[in-house]
C-alpha cells in the first residue's frame, strides 16, 4: 500500500500540471475538443487524488493496527493519531480539481453552443 500512494499522489500532481498547460492553450485557442479534453484530464487527476488519499488513510489505519499488535495495547492506547495539514490540503486539491474540471467542461459546452449558433446564422 505504501508504494501505491507514493506513486498516486505525485502522478496526480503531474496530471494537474499537464492539465494546466492544456487548459491554458485551450482557453487561448477556444478549441471545443481541447477544452473538453482538459476537463476530462482534470477529472482524471481528481480521481487519482481521491484514490491516493483513500489509500493513504487505509495504509495509516493498517500501520496503526499493526503497531498496536506488535507492542501491546497498553502502550499505544493514549496515542492520538492526526493527519494534519497534508490530508486537509489533499482534500482541498481534490475539490479544486473537480471544480476546475467542471469549469472546463462548461466552457467547452459554451464554446460548442456558440459555434453551432455561428454556423446556423
Amino acid at each position: 500500500m505504501h508504494g501505491t500512494f507514493v506513486v498516486l499522489l505525485p502522478l496526480s500532481l503531474i496530471v494537474m500540471v499537464f492539465g494546466g498547460m492544456a487548459g491554458f492553450i485551450s482557453i487561448l485557442a477556444r478549441a471545443y475538443l481541447l477544452l473538453l479534453l482538459t476537463g476530462f484530464i482534470f477529472l482524471f487527476g481528481a480521481l487519482i487524488t481521491l484514490a491516493g488519499v483513500s489509500v493513504y488513510v487505509a495504509y495509516s489505519a493498517a500501520a496503526f493496527k499493526e503497531a498496536l499488535c506488535l507492542s501491546g495495547r497498553k502502550t499505544l492506547e493514549n496515542i492520538d493519531i492526526r493527519f494534519g495539514w497534508s490530508l486537509a490540503l489533499a482534500w482541498i486539491s481534490f475539490i479544486a480539481e473537480v471544480l476546475t474540471s467542471l469549469a472546463f467542461l462548461l466552457a467547452s459546452r459554451i464554446v460548442g453552443l456558440r459555434r453551432r449558433q455561428e454556423q446556423g446564422i
